[in-house]
Formats: structure tokens, sequence, C-alpha cells
């Protein structure tokens, strides 16, 4: 790469072009990204040409005159910033702001949101986040969303941050975690919450329905909420009810929610979970479009990967969480429930969504993350090897990780097509989210293995889906990946390179953009991303962090005129 600092020159050692009548010299702009090709976000045909930015925002694009800083990207793409539509780097940026897993895929803006989030927090729902912190632990010094969202981007990240509020957050908020429905001034009270968000800066609500307690809300519940964040301009987005067995009516479920709110409504990594819902695919697609076509603003989001990854949660029945972590994890010390749970993880789950089951297998769950040091080398074993290694079933050993780590355990499933996958991304309503924290190859991130779609999700699609495979083009990638994802979420002036937008980019090379993490190695950088803008400013440069944090609280259209 060539960065060349430019003096102020005379007219006759610049471009005709740059040169104003008369001979005056022209004005240099800040930055001049030169000579790359250009995908501007817009779906449209690349064309080369330079990228010309003065403080946070594009100036022009095309031909340009000079720059103070000029930056050769001959040969290689110059795009909008991506869009992490689904981001968990929620703990992450508050002990690492580079967010470099992220930051090398050349994402700029971190969307955070599933269920649960960062506020509104009670002080009881402070004691019980501390005290079931993992690896990465915080002070918390914040009570609603906006202060946290406003706490990292005064502490300083890279990355630009926006959320949803999490209903399971709201609930949670008022209800404690039991299964039990809100009274009708619980339910206002809730319904406040939300507004207050909004205000804050809230994109809208992201509920999450295959865990306790969000699990317990029922859909009265969730219009309810919706129908204080729509006005506000509020999206809904969810982790549906059912990616399995009931996909459908799940996604039935979703449309229902936005047509009786009003909203946009959005499907949180759309999958097809467990072999025998493989085929559920074309009728998914068939319901969403067909919504469309009723002129229901409905759409996806979806990561790269045929593994899912959550916790020891997702094989347990949901009677037995309620109350929360601390209530589960009391009552698989009695033998008679935990028989009785290990019966109902054999079985198809009857009103919750069972992930072991699903698997086919126990060497389908992956184990990803303990809190304890004690059970830390079972690191990267599957719970069928931990089950053989201990002379137990895998049930009881499940139950057994659960009790003796304190935690839900982090795990990988592995549930999905790859053909499914490669066809989901030929959809034009598909953007692209990790479901997944921002880590580093170093310090605190290695003290737990991850999913490996944190470290290489874009890359993967952009150099597995659309350089090898073909499934898409790279303009509609980028496309998907930038203005979509900003249409999706209501957000306004990033995700294109034109005059006037927040001059979030990425240069990187088509012909080299690979994921390198794998599911037995997952603390691996994806490569072929060189340099990385945020707000004007460079966070990455020949695939190396600065110093730079400019990253910002963009906030959704609501803020600071939602209507108590």
């Amino acid at each position: 790469m060539r960065i060349t600092e430019v003096p102020f020159a005379v007219c006759i050692a610049l471009p005709l072009a740059a040169c104003a009548a008369g001979g005056a010299s022209p004005a240099l702009h800040d930055l001049v990204i030169r000579g790359g090709t250009i995908y501007d976000g817009s779906g449209g045909a690349a064309e080369v040409g330079d990228v010309a930015i003065d403080g946070d925002k594009v100036v022009s694009v095309g031909p340009a005159a000079r720059g103070r800083t000029e930056i050769d990207a001959t040969g290689l793409a110059v795009a909008p910033g991506f869009i992490n539509t689904h981001s968990w780097a929620t703990e992450s940026l508050l002990v690492d702001g580079r967010g470099l897993g992220d930051l090398k895929q050349g994402v700029t803006l971190e969307v955070m949101g599933e269920g649960w989030t960062m506020g509104p927090l009670s002080d009881r729902m402070k004691a019980l986040q501390t005290s079931r912190m993992g690896d990465v632990k915080y002070d918390i010094t914040w009570t609603n969303l906006g202060e946290y969202l406003t706490r990292l981007e005064t502490q300083g990240i890279a990355p630009n941050v926006a959320s949803f509020v999490g209903a399971s957050t709201v609930r949670i908020h008022e209800l404690g975690e039991d299964d039990v429905d809100p009274s009708p001034e619980q339910l206002k009270r809730m319904q406040g919450l939300v507004k207050a968000a909004m205000n804050e800066g809230a994109l809208g609500v992201g509920s999450a329905l295959i865990y306790a307690p969000g699990s317990f809300a029922e859909t009265p519940e969730l219009v309810a909420l919706m129908q204080a964040a729509a006005p506000c301009g509020g999206r809904y987005i969810s982790h549906m009810r059912s990616e399995g067995d009931n996909i459908l009516a799940a996604v039935d479920e979703l449309i229902d929610i936005a047509r009786q709110s009003k909203a946009p409504a959005i499907i949180y990594h759309l999958k097809q979970a467990g072999r025998a819902n493989w085929g559920t695919l074309d009728p998914v697609i068939a319901k969403v479009e067909a919504a469309q076509k009723e002129g229901l603003d409905i759409t996806a989001t979806m990561y790269t990967y045929p593994a899912g990854a959550t916790g020891l949660d997702a094989a347990m029945p949901l009677w037995v969480q309620a109350g929360g972590e601390e209530a589960w994890i009391q009552r698989l010390k009695d033998p008679a429930i935990r028989a009785k749970v290990a019966a109902e993880m054999k079985t198809p789950g009857d009103g919750w969504e069972n992930l072991y089951y699903q698997a086919g297998t126990p060497d389908g769950l992956l184990l990803l993350g303990f809190k304890s040091e004690a059970l830390k080398p079972l690191t990267g074993k599957t719970l069928g090897e931990v089950a053989r290694e201990r002379g137990k079933s895998p049930e009881e050993t499940a139950m057994d990780l659960v009790v003796e780590d304190g935690s839900r355990v982090g795990t990988a499933y592995f549930l999905m097509s790859e053909a499914n996958v490669a066809k989901q991304t030929t959809l034009p309503w598909m953007s692209y989210g990790s479901d997944a924290d921002a880590p580093a190859t170093e310090g605190v991130f290695l003290k737990s293995s991850t999913h490996p779609r944190a470290y290489g999700n874009i890359p993967r699609l952009l150099g597995k889906y659309v350089r090898e495979e073909k499934t898409i083009g790279l303009s509609q990638a980028v496309r998907q990946l930038t203005s979509f994802s900003a249409q999706q979420l209501g957000i306004e002036g990033r995700g294109r390179l034109a005059p006037g937008y927040y001059a979030d980019v990425v240069v990187f090379d088509p012909a080299t953009i690979a994921d390198k993490a794998t599911f037995e190695k997952p603390h691996q950088y994806s490569v072929g991303v060189r340099d990385v803008f945020v707000n004007g400013q460079q966070v990455l440069k020949n695939g190396e962090a600065t110093a730079a944090r400019p990253g910002r609280f963009v906030k959704g259209p609501g803020a600071g005129k939602c209507p108590a």
C-alpha cells in the first residue's frame, strides 16, 4: 500500500479537472483512497475511481482532487464498511475496544440486541449479571441501554455500535425470570421501558424465544412491546420460537407480530435445524416472500456456517430453567428431576426447541466455553467424548457439566445443511450477522474456544460463496453487507459510498479474502482485508489495528423523539 502525505501545491501540479477556473488552487481533501475498484453499496456495477473524504464524511466518489493523505487502492475493492447485523460484542468491546475478530473482516458497525441487552437493568439484575460473568469481567457503571452504548463510545472503540432493546431484559426487569404472564400494569411498565430505550437510540425490540425466560413471553406480550416501539421507527428482530420442527409456525408468529404492530420484522440467523427439517427452506422462503407481496417488511439475517452456538440450556426443557440460572442449577441436583430431564432430552421438544435431539448425536455438540478452570481442559471436546471418558450417559454428563461449571456452558451444535446455507446466500433479503463477540487471538479470549463465525463470517461469504461457489455476485454481496443492512435496520447515513454518507470504508482483495478459523482452531483471523476506516479515521492499516478509536453510538430513528 502506498500512503502519501500531500502538501498544498500549485494548480499546475494537479490534474486539470481538479483545478479551478483561473488557476486557483483547489482545496485538498483530508483523505483520498485512489484507484480502487469501487463497490458503492448500491448493488450496481463496480467502477475504478477515487473516494474523497473530509472529516467523517464521504464528499465525492469518482475522479478526485488531491488529498492531504492518499492511499493507493489499485487492484483492490473499495466498499462501504460491512455491518454485522447480529453481534454479541457486548462484553468483548468493554475489555478490548479494537474488536479485532470483526475488524479484520471489514466490520465497521456492530449491531446488538438478541433478547438480552445491557439495559435496562435493575440493581438486582446488575448483581446477577456480575455473579454470572465468565472469563470477561467488567464493572457495570450504567443502568439503561443508552448509557451502556455511550460508555463504549466514551471509553474508545474502533467500530460503531447500535442495539435493539432486549424483550427478555425488559421482561426480567418487571417480572423476574419465572414463567408468569404480566398484569396490565406490568405490561404498561414494560412498554414504558421500550419507549425509553427507543428514546435513547434503540433500533427496536429483539427477542430470543427458545431461551428462558424470553420463551415465556406469549405473542400478545411481544405485540404490545412492538406497539410501543413501532411509532418510534422500531423494528422487531427475533430468534424465533423454533428453527426446527415448528419453524413454519414460528415464521407465522413473526409475521403476525409485524402485521399487528405495523412494524418491519427480521428473522435472526435463518436456519433449518435438524436433518428432518432441512426440507423446510423452500416453504419458509415462500412464507416470507408472500408476506412481502402483502406489503409487509419481512427480512432475515444469517451466518455462513452449518453449526450454531449457544449453551447447554438449549439441550434441556424450559420448565427446569424457570426462575433463572441459579434455580436451574439447583434443580439439576435433584435425582428425580434429573431423570425427567434426561428422558425429555432424548425426545423432540414438546413446546421447546431441543437442539440436543436435533443435533442427532452427542458428538454433534462441541464444548466451547467453561467458567471453571477445572473444566477448561474439556474445551474443544464433544459432549459424546466427555461422556465416554466419564463413563456416563451424555444426558447425565450435560447436566453434570452445568452443575459443575455453574453456567450454561458454551456449546456449538451441528444442525444445518451446507446446501441450505449456500441457497440462503442467494436471497436478496438476507443480511449477515455473526451471532458472536468480537474477540482477539490473545489475552482473555484464549481462555475459551469459540465458533469460527467470530472470526470469519463475512470473509467466508466473500471467499467461499462469492468467489468459489458463485452463489451470489460480489456487487450484490456488498450491497447486502452494507446499504441493505442499513435499510433493514432503519439506519440512515451509512452503508453507501456516496457524498454525505459517513466515511465507513473497507479496502479488501476479492481474490484472497477468506476465513481461516475452523471449529478445531477457531482463534484465527481472516485474511484479505487491508484497510478499514470508521468515521473517516483509519482503524486497520495494512491488516493491523491502529490506535484510532473513532467508533460511535449509532442511534435509531426514534432517538430523542419517541413519545412517553
